[in-house]
C-alpha cells in the first residue's frame, strides 16, 4: 500500500508544476501549449529528483543496517566462543573428578576385599581353636586346681553346716542315674550337638496355630529338637547357646528349613491355605557363609514363599546390624514374610516392622492380659491388633493355656491363637508324613495322653485344663485332611 507521505509529495509536485505553468502563462506571455509543456517538464524534473533522493536515502539506510548486523554477528560469535571455552573447562573438570572418584572407589574396594579376607582367616582360626579346645581333654593343671578348690571349700562347708542344719536336706540323686541334658557341661553338649547333626538326628515338632474363635488350624510352627547318642531329647533351650557359640546354628537352620519345606509341600497337597513358621537364629543372619546357603535354598523354593514364614526374636530385630539388615532385605526381596516371637514388651513401631517385611507378631497371652504392663507400654493391649492391622501385620496370642484367656483375648480382637490349650507340639519324624501329625493330634483327645506326650517331648504341661474345644478343632482338621 502506498504511504500517505508519498501521495502528499506527488500532490505537491503537481501543484508546483501547475503553478509554474500558470505563472509563465500570465507573466511571460506564453501561450497555453507552451505553458503546459513547461509545467510538464517541471513536473518530470521534480519526479526524477524525488526518485533519486529516495534511492540515495534507502541506500544509506541499508548500509547502516548491514553495519548493525555485522556488529551483532561479531557479538554473537564472541558469546559462542565464551560458552565453548566454559564447556571445555567443565569437561576437563568432570574428567578429572571422575578419574579421582574411580581411583578412590578402587582403593576402597581393595581395602574391603582385604578386610573380608582377614575376617575369613580370623573366623577360620577361631573355629579351629574352638574345635581344638572342645576336643582336648582336661589338663592336669585344671584337675589340680579343681581338687585344691574343693579342698579349700570343704572347711567352708563344715562351718556353714551348723547354720544350715535347720533346713531340710534333700535326698541325693543315685549315682547310677544318667545326667539330664540340662546338667551336662558345655563340652559334652557340644559333642552331643555335633554328633546329632552328623547323624541327622534332628526332629521337627509341629504346634498348630488356630483362628479365634473358630479354632481352625491355619498355620504350624516348626520346633527343632535334637537326640543325643542315648536318644535323649535336647530342646532348643538346651543346645541353642552351645550351637551358636560353636557356629553350628547355620547347619541346624538349614536342616530345619529343609524339613519345613518338605512338610509344607506335603501339607499343600491337601490344603493350600496352611503355612509353616520356621525359626531362624540371629547367628545365621550374621554369618555370611551360613546365610548364603539359606538364601540359595530359599531362592530355589520361592514358589513356597507366601506359605513359609521366617521367625525371629524381638531382641534380634531390635539389634540388627548393617550386615543383618542387608540379609533380611535380601530375604524380603525373595518374597518371604517374617514373624516376631519372644516379645517382652509392647513398645512396637508397626510402620517400621511392616517396612522390614514383618507379617505376624506373636505376643504371649499373659503379656496382653496383664494390666500391670499397661503403664510401661506405648499403647493399650486392646488397640494393638488394630494398630498392627493397619500395616498388614496379624497379631498372634501364644502360650494360651486356659479357656478364660481365650474369652478375654476375643475382646482384644486377636485373630490367631497358639498354646497347650489347642495342642501340644507333636513330633514329626524325618521319614513321617503330615498324616502322622494329624493322627497323633486325633489320638490325644484325653488329658492323660496329653501328659504322656508332654513328658516324652520334655515340655511342661499345665494342670488338668478342659481341652474339649481344642481337641474338637484338631478332629475337624484331621477329617478335613483325610
Amino acid at each position: 500500500m502506498i504511504r500517505i507521505s508519498t501521495i502528499f509529495i506527488a500532490i505537491c509536485m503537481v501543484l508546483i508544476a501547475a503553478s509554474f505553468g500558470m505563472l509563465l502563462y500570465g507573466v511571460a506571455g506564453l501561450n497555453t501549449t507552451e505553458a503546459a509543456v513547461v509545467a510538464l517538464a517541471a513536473l518530470t524534473f521534480l519526479i526524477l529528483y524525488n526518485a533519486v533522493s529516495m534511492r540515495l536515502r534507502d541506500r544509506s539506510d541499508v548500509g547502516g543496517q548491514i553495519a548493525d548486523l555485522s556488529r551483532g554477528t561479531a557479538d554473537l560469535a564472541r558469546q559462542i566462543a565464551e560458552v565453548g571455552r566454559r564447556m571445555t573447562a567443565m569437561e576437563v573438570r568432570l574428567i578429572a573428578t571422575d578419574t579421582s572418584g574411580q581411583e578412590r572407589i578402587k582403593a576402597l574396594s581393595d581395602e574391603i576385599g582385604e578386610l573380608g579376607s582377614l575376617l575369613n582367616e580370623l573366623a577360620s582360626s577361631i573355629a579351629a581353636h574352638e574345635d581344638i579346645l572342645a576336643s582336648a581333654p582336661p589338663s592336669s593343671a585344671t584337675k589340680t586346681f579343681s581338687s585344691s578348690q574343693a579342698a579349700s571349700d570343704a572347711p567352708r562347708a563344715d562351718i556353714a553346716r551348723p547354720i544350715e542344719s535347720s533346713k531340710p536336706i534333700e535326698p541325693s540323686r543315685p549315682a547310677s542315674t544318667p545326667p539330664t541334658p540340662a546338667n551336662v557341661n558345655n563340652a559334652e553338649m557340644l559333642v552331643a550337638v555335633k554328633n546329632a547333626i552328623e547323624a541327622n538326628r534332628l526332629d521337627i515338632y509341629l504346634q498348630p496355630m488356630v483362628t479365634l474363635p473358630q479354632r481352625k488350624i491355619r498355620h504350624y510352627e516348626a520346633m527343632s529338637r535334637l537326640r543325643d547318642d542315648k536318644e535323649q531329647v535336647l530342646t532348643a533351650g538346651d543346645f541353642i547357646g552351645t550351637a551358636e557359640a560353636a557356629g553350628l546354628m547355620g547347619q541346624i537352620d538349614n536342616l530345619v528349613m529343609l524339613r519345613c519345606v518338605q512338610v509344607l509341600r506335603r501339607l499343600m497337597v491337601r490344603n493350600k491355605d496352611v503355612g509353616i513358621f520356621c525359626n531362624l537364629s540371629a547367628a545365621t543372619l550374621s554369618n555370611t557363609s551360613a546365610f548364603n546357603q539359606c538364601r540359595d535354598f530359599l531362592d530355589a523354593n520361592r514358589a513356597l514363599a507366601p506359605y513359609l514364614i521366617l521367625e525371629f526374636k524381638q531382641n534380634t530385630f531390635r539389634h540388627l546390624g548393617p550386615l543383618e539388615s542387608e540379609h533380611l532385605a535380601t530375604l524380603k526381596r525373595l518374597g518371604y514374610g517374617f514373624s516376631i516371637d519372644n516379645v517382652t514388651d509392647l513398645r512396637i513401631d508397626g510402620r517400621d516392622l511392616a517396612d522390614r517385611g514383618v507379617r505376624f507378631m506373636k505376643v504371649p497371652a499373659n503379656l496382653l492380659l496383664d494390666q500391670k504392663q499397661l503403664s510401661s507400654t506405648d499403647i493399650h493391649a486392646a488397640d494393638l491388633s488394630n494398630l498392627l492391622g493397619r500395616f498388614g501385620i496379624d497379631l498372634v496370642a501364644e502360650r494360651i493355656e486356659a479357656e478364660r484367656s481365650v474369652v478375654d483375648l476375643l475382646d482384644y480382637d486377636v485373630r490367631f491363637g497358639q498354646g497347650f490349650l489347642f495342642s501340644l507340639p507333636r513330633p514329626l519324624r524325618p521319614e513321617g508324613t503330615t498324616a502322622d501329625v494329624v493322627t497323633e493330634a486325633t489320638q490325644s483327645s484325653s488329658p492323660k495322653s496329653e501328659k504322656a506326650t508332654a513328658e516324652k517331648a520334655n515340655e511342661p504341661v499345665a494342670a488338668d485344663h478342659p481341652r474339649v474345644t481344642g481337641n474338637a478343632a484338631l478332629v475337624r482338621r484331621a477329617s478335613a485332611l483325610t
